[in-house]
């Protein structure tokens, strides 16, 4: 084992981070996979979270941080909501060790990348005000708009954990557009409007029946039918945006990424749109809700990759000193 001197030791108190980097060069690859593990983290725990609402496991911890006024884990006592809730809980603490992986391996690439650290930390501090919130919405017995900002946040989430896993990937240098900027503006516009229908989603969920807890829960005093009609109808724009896209894209003859990356947001908003309406029309079951919750967090990513397309990062290229070429002794002779 390497010896560990008293002025490392104190180094590596003062900044854990910069004493990891200047012993550890991660591969390329494991700053990517890094990135990817913290983005299905943050898909897993909104689908878990998911998970608790849907079973009624939503006050299984009756309170927060500990589980209940006397325990900080769940008891026997308290049924399978009490271990169902917990275990979201902990799963904060693996999301936040994947976050905590993709800072140290960002962090520690060489040659060192601030915008990709940043990526990382702003991570972290969403994940930190998510749990803050989440507790909240346990503290004041599920309301529904806590219930929503608490998703909205995890969206978030996904949105910095997505760009992350797309900057591993690039280069520093100035981002080079690949296409105009009708076809750019008219991205931004799909960009916003599918933001626009999750936010409606929250809205129909919570005016909806799944309050998340088997007690009387308050739900947003609207008609959730109506909201469900005008979240289908904002999904149905973002279709038609996105099918437009894809045309406009083949006739100014796009690089093949933005292309792909267009048709795959089609197809899973095509089997979203499958799902959402089997779910309307069999009374919402519980798994397919749930599969409703996985598509949204899908449809999201896919749509930021739509729109990380349309430019290219290179990396910067580094001049290298040729190698100095000797002069044969008979030729100086």
């Amino acid at each position: 084992m390497p010896k560990v001197t008293r002025a490392d030791a104190v180094s590596a108190a003062r900044n854990p981070l910069a004493f990891i980097a200047e012993r550890w060069t991660p591969d390329p690859r494991t700053v990517r996979r890094a990135a990817l593990a913290a983005l299905v983290m943050a898909v897993v725990i909104v689908v878990t979270g998911g998970a608790v609402r849907l079973t009624g496991s939503g006050l299984g911890c009756p309170t927060w941080p500990k589980c209940t006024d006397d325990s900080l884990t769940a008891t026997r006592a308290m049924g399978v909501h009490g271990y169902i809730e917990f275990g979201n809980r902990m799963l904060t603490y693996v999301l936040c060790a994947a976050v905590g992986w993709a800072i140290i391996a960002a962090r520690s690439e060489k040659p060192y990348r601030r915008s990709l650290t940043k990526l990382g930390w702003a991570q972290f501090w969403v994940v930190m005000g998510n749990a803050v919130l989440g507790g909240i919405v346990v503290l004041v017995g599920l309301n529904p708009y806590t219930v929503a900002a608490h998703f909205l946040l995890s969206t978030a989430l996904i949105a910095v954990a997505t760009v992350m896993w797309q900057r591993t990937r690039e280069g520093d240098t100035e981002p080079r557009p690949l296409v105009g900027t009708a076809v750019r503006q008219l991205v931004w516009f799909l960009v916003a409007t599918t933001a626009l229908l999750i936010a409606v989603g929250t809205v129909v969920t919570g005016a909806g029946p799944h309050a998340g807890d088997s007690s009387e829960v308050a739900r947003i005093p609207l008609n959730w039918e109506n909201v469900t009609r005008l979240h289908a109808v904002l999904a149905w724009i973002v279709v038609t945006l996105t099918f437009a896209l894809w045309f406009v894209l083949k006739a100014v003859d796009a690089p093949r990424v933005p292309l792909n990356r267009t048709r795959d947001l089609f197809l899973i908003l095509l089997a979203q749109g499958l799902v959402g309406y089997v779910q309307y029309f069999t009374d919402l079951p519980e798994v397919l809700v749930g599969a409703h919750m996985l598509g949204s967090c899908l449809v999201w990513i896919a749509t930021l990759r739509v729109l990380l397309a349309l430019r290219e990062r290179p990396a910067a290229e580094v001049d290298m000193p040729e190698p100095a070429v000797e002069t044969p002794v008979a030729a100086r002779a």
